[in-house]
């Protein structure tokens, strides 16, 4: 029998055959503006990202999906380069054309969901990445032709290439066929040097994991998810929201805070200018200083001193 992996004091996810019509009931009534979208960047440094060997960067690509870098190693998150998710079309294109991309040395999956982890991105890649998931999708990878693969539980660490990858925990679940619903688990990714710390929380909903992670990391830069939370009454469990992001922020007691999972897919009934609009406000309602806040195009890059 396959294990089935759960949250932090088992909370669940389960949604009946009820609540689904009812979310669909609401979602035909809700009239919603999908003209506006989250723009691109319109300068593109992808000479300056292939040159880069040593200063650490950002560059959204969108949804989920960063190029890290760090000590000259070129970190993807979550790629999904996908024209489509399901029936519905992808409403912003990525910001980097997946044949502009330098070679990628790690790819970090932090779930099995099909907007975070896209095999037919993953053969696409430059280079030879090895894979960091999270414990009970080796076999889907090892079935797809992926060797370099490491699989790790919560709080597990290991070393590659300089860095210190720390798998921590997220409030979540997993599907990706009809019988193996949360047979793999879920989960962030902190990456660390000597001078630095840099937290991909994933997909999760708030939960205490936050005040954990906080405790055991000094935080330098959290990319943290703020989309496809509405209903609230259907996805608070397992996605956040704008003003939920704010509080989980200051639990982590972070110095940055870059905004994701939002503007690339519609997962839900909000759309990405909503979720930035909400985000804003509950920055502004907490005082906090407007330089911790950095709100990213699509396609743009940061690139740290």
């Amino acid at each position: 029998m396959k294990k089935r992996y759960t949250n932090m004091d088992d909370v669940q996810n389960k949604k009946s055959f009820n609540d689904m019509m009812r979310w669909m009931k609401e979602r035909r009534s809700k009239i919603k503006d999908l003209t506006v979208q989250i723009p691109q960047s319109p300068t593109k440094q992808i000479k300056e990202l292939m040159e880069n060997k040593s200063r650490t960067s950002f560059t959204w690509i969108g949804h989920s999906a960063f190029l890290i870098q760090m000590n000259g190693v070129n970190i993807l998150t979550d790629p999904v380069w996908a024209k489509r998710m399901g029936v519905q079309k992808r409403l912003t294109a990525p910001g980097i054309p997946l044949e502009d991309m330098p070679e990628i040395d790690i790819v970090v999956i932090s779930h099995g969901h099909y907007d975070h982890l896209d095999f037919p991105t993953l053969k696409k890649l430059k280079g030879n990445p090895f894979y960091f998931i999270p414990i009970g999708l080796g076999a889907s990878f090892c079935k797809k032709g992926f060797q370099r693969v490491k699989e790790m539980n919560w709080w597990e660490s290991t070393e590659f290439m300089g860095l210190t990858l720390h798998f921590v925990p997220a409030q979540h679940w997993t599907r990706r066929t009809l019988s193996d619903i949360n047979t793999s688990h879920w989960g962030g990714w902190i990456f660390q040097n000597e001078h630095e710390t840099h937290y991909f929380v994933g997909d999760t909903g708030y939960f205490r994991g936050f005040m954990e992670v906080g405790s055991r990391f000094d935080i330098d830069t959290v990319l943290m998810p703020i989309g496809a939370y509405e209903p609230e009454w259907f996805m608070a469990v397992s996605h956040i929201s704008p003003e939920d992001s704010v509080k989980a922020y200051l639990e982590l007691k972070a110095k940055r805070f870059i905004p994701m999972h939002y503007g690339a897919y519609r997962l839900a009934d909000d759309t990405g200018p909503e979720a930035l609009e909400r985000l804003l406000k509950a920055w502004e309602v907490s005082e906090m200083p407007s330089e911790q806040l950095r709100v990213m195009l699509i396609g743009e890059t940061i690139f740290d001193s």
